[in-house]
């Protein structure tokens, strides 16, 4: 079972669940809400949809008796939402509203939540640059610039030069239609350079784009303190490895594998079905043992142009999940396409959605030009708190 507050008030998402939920009015309110409850027992969920009626609320069911699981959608706002909760508490169904509860208030306390990474404290009332850097031949945007050690080493030194506060060092490409690389290839190219720049920057926040636990193994033992996994855990032992060295990991939602993930990807409601995907992976770690996550629904990642910019449209969304969110954007095809814009003209477009991701929730923004997007980083600080130019 999921909970998950939707942006219902988009004329597009409200056609939607109209068709989802048999639903016949207009969308009379801009600031309308949904409160969908998806995958709960059909039986209870009768119980939970009658507790609102009874509060005279509006509320819209899916499937029929018999059915095992129905889906419930609440139309309201957060007051009403918080009132029901308590409702449906003090109608012994405890588990359900105290769900429901925490979903709202993951949203309402998001901006003052934070991430510890290291020594360093990430409260998520600002948004932090991720600098890229790959160490491949055959990445789309940079592929074989920085393939040799030495070049790879000072241009990682200049991103954190530039204010880079983490930078994410891959060694296997995942660009669509790319082949995995061996083991032993991937430590070959990650190992050095996470241990040079390591070395000369011990204070730097590294993380490690892989999906093998042997590298994430070998770059934490260096004092790497991330590991973005953009397979969620598709290494089994990749949890273990998470847990013995106490690291941050950065969960992806991805149909498919970099190989086959742009043939043809399709979804129902691609939001729903990532924000599900995400919502299992965090419990799963949570259950696990593991607490310092930060999610990333995955642009361009088994996605179709339209998914993508549906995505960072109702990215606050994802807030309910109650991690801190990543974005990445940079230079990647959804853009290219739309605009009709090869990669080398993408950078304006670039952080033009990276400005629109962090006004949408974004607190962690991979980029590949980290000077700019800290421009646009501390203009949305002034946008969102003007007093703190009041002696300029």
């Amino acid at each position: 079972m999921t909970i998950q507050l939707v942006e219902i008030f988009h004329p597009n998402v409200f056609r939607k669940y109209c068709s989802k939920f048999n639903i016949f009015r207009e969308l009379y309110e801009k600031d309308l809400l949904g409160l969908e409850i998806r995958a709960i027992d059909y039986k209870l969920g009768q119980k939970i949809k009658k507790v609102i009626l009874s509060s005279n609320e509006i509320c819209f069911s899916t499937g029929k008796k018999g059915d095992v699981k129905c889906d419930i959608l609440i139309l309201g706002n957060y007051y009403v939402f918080k009132e029901l909760s308590k409702q449906i508490i003090a109608n012994r169904n405890e588990e359900i509203g105290l769900r429901i509860k925490r979903t709202i208030q993951n949203i309402f306390d998001y901006e003052n939540k934070f991430i510890q990474i290291g020594k360093r404290k990430f409260t998520f009332e600002r948004a932090y640059t991720i600098g890229i850097l790959n160490v491949t031949p055959d990445s789309f945007s940079d592929g074989g610039k920085f393939f040799d050690k030495s070049k790879a080493v000072d241009h990682g030194l200049k991103l954190i030069e530039d204010g880079a506060d983490i930078l994410d060092i891959g060694g296997e490409s995942s660009r669509p239609g790319s082949e995995s690389v061996p083991d032993e290839e991937e430590l070959n190219r990650v190992i050095p350079v996470t241990e040079e720049i390591i070395k000369q920057k011990p204070d730097a926040i590294i993380s490690i784009d892989t999906t093998k636990s042997n590298v994430a193994k070998e770059a934490l033992k260096l004092g790497a303190k991330i590991i973005n996994d953009i397979s969620s855990f598709s290494d089994p032992c990749m949890l273990d490895v998470i847990k013995e060295f106490n690291a941050t990991v950065i969960l992806m939602h991805m149909q498919g594998i970099p190989k086959t993930m742009q043939v043809d990807p399709g979804y129902d409601e691609v939001i729903s079905e990532v924000y599900d995907f995400l919502f299992a992976k965090v419990e799963y770690a949570k259950k696990s043992g593991i607490h310092n996550i930060i999610i990333d629904p995955g642009i361009g990642f088994g996605k179709r142009v339209m998914d993508n910019y549906e995505l960072i449209k109702r990215l606050n969304e994802f807030k309910g999940i109650g991690q801190g969110i990543l974005i990445g954007v940079s230079n990647k095809s959804f853009i290219g396409k739309a605009l009709n814009l090869e990669v080398q003209n993408r950078e304006e477009a670039t952080l033009i959605s990276e400005t629109i991701a962090i006004g949408k929730g974004a607190r962690f923004v991979r980029t590949h030009n980290v000077k700019k997007l800290n421009n646009a980083i501390k203009l949305n600080r002034f946008f969102d708190n003007p007093e703190l130019l009041q002696d300029v």
